[in-house]
């Protein structure tokens, strides 16, 4: 059942979107169909992603007041009474960023099983508006062969996944001396993901094939831009 649905709305439509591509592309370059691919993908999810980064990002700018309701003294109760005015009154929700990732997950994983399995355009796989293309060329730019591993996008993969991480919002530490808990798990996480995950992700993309690799860099160049939109964004609005 469930991998009946996973095929008819998300595999299916993916990989017929790319066969779709590679026919379209001057000489079947299946490269730029991904990287085409990928960027229509998160055109298609950035009102979801870009929700997401404005509430961590309008979440990190609480973080003093909030901070201030924790030092106060009050009771638990009288607490989660401040917490939820606060965020009432910012028109805030605190869990909207976790939802909204999660509706995205599917959809990124569903592309990302797409170059995985392979670039293979099976009729029984395509609609039958959907041509299998004539030219299948796996020579990205003539230079590198998306087929295959590749240390150069493996490597590059790494590297925008680094920026992703660097230009994400910071969470806002704590004033309480010493810090909390919270404060210690959100700076381990955040290090973790700017100077881990990135070797991470560059030995998946090395493991697998170029077409991965390829798909990583085009995903984590766009959520850069994206993430530096919403800064320059909060910018601009603080300055009226």
């Amino acid at each position: 059942m469930l991998s009946s649905i996973w095929n008819t709305l998300l595999y299916k439509p993916l990989l017929n979107a790319l066969a779709f591509l590679v026919s379209i592309i001057p000489g079947g370059d299946v490269g730029l169909a991904v990287i085409v691919l990928t960027i229509i993908v998160k055109v298609v999810l950035f009102p979801l992603s870009q929700k997401s980064i404005e509430s961590q990002a309008q979440m990190n700018i609480l973080a003093p007041e909030l901070n201030k309701i924790k030092a106060s003294g009050a009771s638990k109760e009288e607490q989660a009474k401040l917490t939820f005015e606060l965020y009432k009154k910012h028109k805030t929700n605190p869990f909207s960023g976790c939802l909204l990732v999660l509706i995205q997950i599917p959809i990124i994983f569903a592309l990302y099983y797409v170059f995985y399995k392979g670039i293979k355009f099976e009729n029984g796989l395509l609609y039958s508006f959907v041509h299998v293309p004539e030219h299948i060329n796996m020579i990205f730019l003539g230079i590198l062969d998306i087929s295959k591993k590749s240390l150069v996008l493996a490597i590059l993969a790494g590297v925008s996944q680094y920026l992703q991480a660097h230009f994400m919002p910071k969470p806002v530490a704590s004033s309480n001396a010493g810090g909390s808990f919270s404060d210690s798990f959100s700076k381990s996480m955040n290090m973790q993901m700017k100077y881990i995950f990135p070797f991470i992700v560059a030995f998946i993309a090395y493991s697998i094939s170029g077409a991965v690799a390829l798909y990583w860099i085009t995903s984590n160049i766009f959520m850069v831009g994206q993430q530096i939109y919403v800064k320059k964004k909060e910018f601009s609005n603080g300055q009226k």
